[in-house]
């Protein structure tokens, strides 16, 4: 997205400004897939199982720290003997490498070997290191000669490298030399796996996880300052791919700006086992990356639900930017990253106000744009449903698929149908290609005016949303305006609906005149909702939690026609007490 007037401020975007979608709306192209297809294909020759040969580590030079905590509750259920994810569980005296029947997220955490964190969050090396142990010999007869599937994609092999050399007490406790040598040696196997393949992954996290996998490799092996230095070229170059100018992700997905993130705080660990700092672009990516994080945080600092992402607790979004060593503000306006943020009193206001992210560089992106999110401390008012990426594996797929589409967001949804198109392979077609988008600050209040295109094709209107947040963070006023534009009318009138999903346990009732709500937060506050002029309903409606289960909640339902000159709807939110 380029901006096409005036100048950005140190900050972000200057009035008038215009975020305009670059790079298309289409996936990968064909010969990209096939080029995918093929490399996948070339890891099972005689000519790629020949590049893997070579001399193999007796030792690391180093182990390095892991910088972060793990899972306590997944910890203690694998030395209970069972893998638990997201509420699903295997008993691992009958989990078989060779023919993993898990969800994907799951299947990448087992593969990744995240699991070690965990397990070494509660559990003594003595204690731990048989069940690592056990694990790893049922992983290397599954996979370490069988280079295919998603045991060697190159993210995965990225992640593990960072896994593996982390919580080398936990793997390499045994006196078993055999077992030893299968080990570093499919290590070293690994990273000769990345040489080839890490700048063949796709772009954005899963790139950047490949190259400091890479990296690592080339830090802790011995002999392997050749493969350092091309791991870092490298890793620039994924960084620069995978990131906005301003820090933002270039998937516009908050949790895979946390995993890079996170990434470069453990390979931080890995410079510094060698008492080396980590090269000056990363830092520069990190200096860029933490604001925009810190951005799309809550009052609670916990992380909102944007694009198939579910909520990350405090806790964690501060862990992991302590470990990255950045100390700074977060970034309010976002000219490329798309998020806009509002700050009053305890109230924190997070707007999405860009066009989606191109398909090729996202997962299971929505169709959010101009939808909001909005905090009072520790309460999130209203919210959007999130979670499609994270979502329980048990959750029926129609459902999962459902969150990605405009009325699993807060805000206006023209006949029902999507500002921008889901298609049927999960990938996001036409719809918004412009957003324009203007703001104000003073003492007194903040406002932001926005705008997209993503109805004009096909009905003609033009989406307009404006938010004003007093500067106490006591009230919130908004309209949404369907303003025509284009030539394609249709006849009659268009029916819209403008929907605010509330936060787990706030609780509306309705007033007597039909046209307000009374929202009671937790903790005690009392909010009240009034829309001037139109139909407010109360509905059930669900909320994705951190851990990928869903809560059931309510949402505030404002509906209406717009007729051929359009329509315009104002409500406010305000704090009684």
């Amino acid at each position: 997205m380029t901006g096409e007037t005036g100048d950005p401020g140190a900050d972000g975007i200057e009035q008038g400004k215009r975020l305009v979608r670059s790079g298309g709306d289409k996936g990968l192209s064909l010969a990209e897939r096939l080029s995918q297809t093929f490399d996948r294909l070339t890891w099972r020759t005689p000519i790629h199982s020949f590049r893997l040969k070579g001399r193999y580590p007796l030792k690391l030079i180093a182990v390095p720290d892991d910088p972060l905590f793990g899972d306590a509750a997944r910890g203690q259920a694998l030395i209970e003997g069972r893998v638990a994810w997201r509420g699903d569980t295997r008993e691992i005296a009958s989990l078989d490498f060779r023919n993993l029947d898990v969800p994907p997220g799951f299947a990448d955490y087992l593969q990744s070997f995240a699991w070690l964190r965990d397990l070494s969050s509660v559990a003594t090396r003595a204690k731990g290191a048989p069940i690592a142990e056990g694990l790893m010999s049922r992983w290397l007869i599954a996979h370490a000669d069988k280079v295919a599937g998603i045991a060697w994609r190159p993210d995965i092999w990225g992640w593990r490298i960072l896994f593996w050399t982390a919580h080398a007490p936990l793997i390499l406790s045994s006196t078993d030399l055999i077992y030893r040598s299968k080990v570093l040696n499919t290590l070293a196997r690994g990273a000769r796996h990345l040489d080839r393949g890490a700048d063949k992954t796709p772009p954005g996290a899963r790139r950047v996880a490949a190259w400091c996998g890479l990296i690592a490799a080339g830090l802790l092996i011995p002999g392997g300052d050749p493969r350092r230095v091309f791991g870092e070229a490298g890793l620039a170059r994924a960084l620069d791919t995978a990131l906005f100018e301003d820090g933002g992700a270039v998937s516009r997905a908050p949790d895979a700006l946390l995993d890079m993130a996170m990434l470069l705080a453990i390979l931080r660990e890995c410079y510094a086992a060698r008492r080396l700092e980590l090269p000056e672009p990363a830092e520069a990516a990190l200096a860029r990356m933490i604001p925009a994080l810190l951005g799309v945080c809550h009052a609670d600092r916990g992380l909102a639900s944007w694009q198939g992402g579910g909520p990350v607790p405090a806790e964690r979004v501060a862990q992991i930017v302590e470990a990255t060593g950045v100390r700074t503000r977060p970034l309010k306006q976002a000219r490329e990253w798309g998020y806009q943020r509002l700050t009053g009193g305890n109230a924190v206001l997070i707007m999405d106000a860009a066009p989606p992210p191109v398909a090729r560089v996202v997962d299971g992106g929505c169709a959010s744009t101009l939808a909001f999110e909005f905090s009072d401390g520790a309460a999130r008012l209203i919210v959007n449903c999130g979670g499609a990426r994270g979502a329980s594996p048990r959750l029926p797929r129609e459902l999962v698929e459902a969150l990605r589409t405009t009325a699993a967001h807060s805000t206006l949804t023209l006949s029902d149908s999507n500002s921008t198109a889901i298609l049927a392979d999960g990938s996001l077609g036409k719809g918004v290609a412009e957003v324009e988008l203007s703001r104000q600050e003073s003492d007194g209040a903040g406002r932001i005016e926005a705008s997209h295109d993503g109805y004009v094709r096909r009905f003609g209107f033009v989406h307009r949303r404006q938010l004003v947040l007093t500067g106490d963070g006591r009230e919130l006023r908004g309209e949404d305006s369907l303003l025509p534009r284009g030539r394609r009318r249709r006849p009659g009138t268009t029916p819209f609906a403008i929907r605010f999903h509330l936060g787990r346990g706030v609780e509306a009732s309705p007033t007597a005149d039909g046209l307000a709500a009374v929202l009671r937060v937790p903790g005690g506050a009392l909010w009240q909702f009034r829309v001037r002029g139109d139909s407010l309903a109360i509905e059930e409606s669900l909320w994705i939690d951190g851990d990928g289960r869903p809560v059931a909640t309510q949402q505030l339902v404002v509906t209406g026609t717009a007729e051929a000159g359009g329509a315009s709807v104002s409500w406010a939110l305000k704090r009684a007490r």
